[in-house]
């Protein structure tokens, strides 16, 4: 009996790769959840500044976002590459802007 994890297609190339960069990108989006939720935890204990909490919102932008993007974008909606590439750019930008905010900009 042979059982089957996954269906995977692709266009050009093989099915390895395909599953590799899923794979890699569930990974991304999983350590950066991660991190983000202990900054979170670390948010709590120090309600009067929101460092932390400013880090974990400018982490999931440049990271976790973007990369359901990439995934979700193609899959659900029509949208074009070029419209993708400027979805996922801005929200990377966001994610770096808020990032150096907390870093450099605002004190609480």
């Amino acid at each position: 009996m042979q059982v089957v994890l996954a269906q995977v297609r692709t266009t050009a190339g093989s099915s390895l790769v395909a599953l590799a960069v899923v794979g890699l990108s569930v990974l991304t989006i999983a350590m950066s959840v991660a991190i983000a939720v202990v900054l979170l935890r670390g948010s709590r204990r120090e309600p009067g500044h929101t460092g932390q909490l400013q880090l974990a919102a400018g982490l999931l932008l440049l990271t976790s976002v973007p990369e359901l993007l990439r995934i979700g974008l193609p899959t659900v909606t029509s949208v074009g590459v070029v419209g993708r590439s400027i979805l996922v750019s801005g929200c990377e930008l966001a994610g770096l802007g808020i990032i150096l905010w907390a870093v450099f900009g605002g004190r609480s």
